[in-house]
């Protein structure tokens, strides 16, 4: 976090990375006494064809207009994706941001009449990741995609969001990547500015997964979640880009269990049964109960994850 706040997001990235990628998978021989996970500087240098000396420079931030066949080379050596090398390209010499005024999120009428009259679960997402509107379904499927709360603190801070999901810890690291992703060079936007800081204090995930310094496009896919009141379901998620929001819609395979089990979902979120049970399943046993205390979903409560 440091080197970024100082400017330098491209000597931190270089480094990152190299900590990643082991002697054994860029070809070279692990040797004794190493004390680095991954790469050392003058191997990276090695690797890409430029003085070890030239290479400081870039990670410590004293050259910061290097060519894009220096940075392919990196991007090879570090064995980059398309998508992380395209991010690497980005971090070189950014072009000078126009400052302007920015507007304030807002949830076009026509997505409004739609998510009325979607029969599956879809909500509104801004930028930082902020629910901006949600239908019912989506309100009855998680309590935390009611409109105002954040994705990314329930997501890593609120235990039962975590235990909502099979793959968390998978997909916790596809979310920071796609945070990522998505602050590009904007890093001083005072709500990214804020979110990270507030993930940083409070959850020891956050903060492994965001020093790998991952890039991700947001995209859609498919994840198995659990609810307490109707079991498993396995979902696809896609994300709709409309003007400067996403619409995120989640459906499952036609006439399938979870397709039964959403239907299901929505008599009883007519009935206003769902969201009772998410708000009242026991802690012990998963199930849906009528008595006893509310949970931090519907009080709104954060907290740390137990990393």
């Amino acid at each position: 976090m440091k080197d970024e706040d100082s400017g330098n997001r491209l000597g931190s990235y270089l480094r990152a990375r190299r900590a990643l990628v082991t002697p054994e998978r860029a070809g070279l021989p692990p040797g004794g006494n190493r004390r680095v996970p991954g790469l050392r500087r003058e191997e990276v240098a090695l690797l890409a064809g430029i003085s070890p000396d030239y290479y400081l420079r870039l990670e410590r931030g004293r050259d910061r207009n290097p060519s894009p066949q220096v940075l392919t080379s990196l991007a090879r050596v570090l064995q980059l994706d398309d998508v992380e090398q395209t991010y690497l390209l980005g971090l070189a010499a950014p072009r000078p941001r126009a400052r302007r005024r920015r507007r304030a999120e807002h949830v076009p009428a026509r997505v409004r009449q739609l998510l009325a009259h979607l029969q599956v679960p879809a909500f509104v997402e801004g930028r930082t990741f902020d629910v901006l509107d949600s239908n019912p379904m989506a309100v009855a499927l998680s309590p935390r995609l009611r409109a105002g709360q954040n994705r990314l603190l329930s997501f890593f801070l609120d235990p039962e969001e975590q235990a909502f999901h099979q793959d968390w810890a998978e997909a916790a690291a596809g979310f920071v990547a796609a945070l990522r992703t998505t602050i590009g060079d904007d890093t001083d936007n005072p709500r990214f500015v804020e979110l990270v800081g507030e993930l940083a204090l409070n959850s020891q995930r956050f903060r492994t997964l965001w020093a790998r310094h991952d890039v991700r496009d947001l995209t859609g896919g498919t994840t198995t979640v659990h609810h307490p009141v109707v079991g498993e379901l396995r979902l696809h998620r896609d994300k709709l880009p409309i003007d400067d929001v996403l619409l995120v819609v989640y459906y499952p395979d036609k006439d399938s269990d979870s397709d039964e089990k959403l239907h299901l979902l929505a008599a009883l979120s007519s009935t206003g049964t769902a969201s009772e049970g998410s708000c009242n399943v026991a802690k012990s046993g998963g199930s849906a109960s009528t008595s006893g205390g509310s949970s931090s979903c519907c009080q709104g409560t954060k907290r740390p994850d137990s990393e």
